[in-house]
């Protein structure tokens, strides 16, 4: 009965301390690494430290490769799938490991809320290096421990090897899954940070805001008829622009991390108009607006927060997603100038881009064939921008397909020695 009554007014809540992910399609890094983040690479290396066999591990490896795990369940400790292998039945496997304890999570928070960006990272589901080594959060050599239904006592299997490779490509899309892994859940984490954050917000406004000046309404009344008092003066301009407040999780509400965004961004540009007088964007289009605004977007990669910026800014310009990715890439290349470089084509006076191919054949670079101002290669392409630049692009071999690169330079030479690690 008291069950019943307690369960009556009660609202669900949503348990996010057991997660189950469907099979997840492999894909290695560019690098020729099974996982794409450090933190991702970090698991593999706990298990490839402390494998015995190096031959289960490649088997384990092509298992992962060739779709032999199903859908993985995650819980506190635990990271459990059924591994498809020679035999009909799919064994069950596990990889255990420890769940940090309540000053190891004290230790974490303490970490992730120390500074802004720390915690916007981790908001943009990706982990600062800087808490790479706190709390003990990634594991170490011997913290994975393998256990599979098979009869093979390799350790690990190659059965709980596929998993652990497998269990890789699940922390590169998310790294809460990782701290899912060490106890904790989602939410109560991204609660806790929120938290955390806003108590510092307010700290750090109690102590930064000066006093007000203030006029007694009295003495304004009385004097109402003879002349009011000479205003208070202006308060001095801040040396850098506010933080904006935060913005807890409403589902009537917008997403908080674009107004987490937008709003630090209104505070940069009101702080530059107050210091200089100048709108420093007023002059871009909206398409270069847009570009910059997701230039500026913490993180790296397209994390899941990144994707839906990304989808909403191209939406409204009637773009796609990939447009705005390779912009965003000019953007933070060379800024508008970069933008224009990727998007305009022009034709260059007689000078240094004539002189261009002489002294990269001089180098011992092969052969680029010119077009306007583009000089381009089987992979490798160098763009010359109006402001004497060049820009270096890659694409895959005879692809037309280029993306920025690297950082410009007066010099075509510097430009694809910095592009080719030279």
């Amino acid at each position: 009965m008291n069950r019943a009554r307690a369960g009556h007014g009660a609202v669900a809540r949503h348990d996010d301390r057991r997660r189950s992910f469907p099979q997840v399609a492999p894909r290695e890094a560019p690098d020729g690494r099974f996982a794409a983040t450090w933190w991702g690479n970090a698991w593999v290396e706990a298990l490839e430290d402390t494998a015995l066999d190096p031959a289960r591990l490649a088997r384990g490896k092509a298992y992962a490769g060739r779709g032999h795990v199903d859908a993985i369940t995650v819980t506190p400790g635990r990271v459990v799938a059924y591994v498809h292998g020679s035999r009909p039945r799919p064994y069950r496997t596990e990889i255990r490991m420890r769940t940090l304890g309540d000053d190891g999570w004290e230790e974490f928070l303490d970490g992730a809320t120390a500074r802004p960006d720390h915690t916007a990272a981790l908001l943009d589901k990706d982990v600062p290096h800087a808490l790479e080594a706190v709390a003990g959060l990634l594991p170490a050599p011997g913290d994975l421990v393998p256990d599979c239904s098979c009869p093979d006592d390799g350790y690990p299997c190659k059965h709980a090897a596929a998993l652990c490779y497998q269990a890789a490509r699940l922390l590169d899309e998310d790294p809460f899954v990782l701290f899912l892994m060490r106890g904790r859940g989602e939410q109560e984490l991204l609660a806790e940070l929120t938290r955390r954050n806003a108590a510092r917000s307010a700290a750090e406004a109690d102590a930064a805001a000066p006093p007000m000046p203030t006029v007694p309404a009295r003495t304004a009344l009385d004097t109402a008829g003879a002349g009011l008092p000479p205003l208070p003066a202006p308060l001095p301009l801040p040396d850098r622009p506010g933080r904006p407040a935060v913005f807890p999780p409403d589902p009537a509400a917008p997403d908080p991390l674009a107004l987490d965004l937008l709003a630090t961004e209104a505070a940069a540009r009101a702080h530059a108009f107050l210091a200089t007088g100048l709108d420093p964007v007023a002059a871009l289009t909206p398409w270069q607006d847009a570009v910059r605004l997701a230039a500026a977007h913490p993180g790296s990669g397209l994390t899941a927060s990144t994707r839906a910026l990304y989808r909403d800014l191209a939406r409204a310009l009637d773009r796609t997603p990939t447009d705005l990715a390779r912009a965003v890439a000019a953007w933070r290349q060379g800024g508008a100038e970069g933008l224009a470089v990727l998007e305009e084509a022009w034709d260059p006076p007689a000078g240094p881009f004539d002189r261009a191919r002489p002294a990269l054949l001089a180098a011992g670079l092969p052969a680029f064939r010119p077009w306007r101002n583009r000089l381009s290669g089987r992979s490798l392409q160098l763009r010359l921008g109006r402001d004497g630049l060049w820009y270096g692009y890659e694409s895959d071999a005879d692809r037309e397909d280029w993306w920025p690169r690297g950082a410009p330079d007066h010099d075509p030479v510097d430009t694809l020695d910095g592009l080719l690690g030279r």
